[in-house]
């Protein structure tokens, strides 16, 4: 089994700075993904040195999609050549913040796929999410995501 905190999560999202709420997936499985992100003084979420609720929100995203969008990548892809996909948050079925990060503490993000249809070169959804720090839950959230592979972005 390769390391996967080695690859370059900017190979398999479409996100880039300032917007890749991601550091690292720490594992992931067809159904399953759990990832870490560090609050950093100058993202773009922090205000008064907290990351917000939005930004949470997007890091639960961004951790959500990568359980779909691992299937569009062959398992040997360390390079994320396999694929382009693009996606969005389709519906926020629920969310729930219960508190905010402070700048230099990293967020843990475990995601789970709850349903999803797929059709030719896209994907619809329903993922559940939580993110925490210190083993305190931070946000739960219940999300519908629109992946899609697209030629190029």
């Amino acid at each position: 089994m390769r390391n996967i905190q080695s690859l370059d999560i900017k190979k398999f999202l479409p996100h880039r700075a300032p917007f890749l709420m991601v550091d690292y997936v720490i594992s992931i499985t067809d159904e399953h993904v759990a990832t870490a992100f560090e609050i950093r003084e100058d993202d773009i979420f922090v205000v008064d040195g907290l990351f917000s609720e939005v930004g949470l929100v997007e890091n639960a995203a961004q951790t959500c999609s990568s359980i779909v969008g691992k299937s569009y990548f062959d398992e040997d892809d360390i390079e994320g050549k396999g694929a382009k996909l693009i996606g969005f948050i389709s519906a926020i079925k629920s969310v729930k913040v219960s508190a905010c990060p402070k700048v230099g503490e990293t967020i843990r993000s475990d995601a789970n796929l709850v349903s999803r249809f797929d059709a030719d070169d896209y994907s619809i959804c329903t993922l559940s999410c939580t993110v925490s720090t210190s083993g305190k839950e931070l946000l739960s959230c219940v999300l519908n995501l629109f992946i899609q592979k697209i030629d190029e972005y």
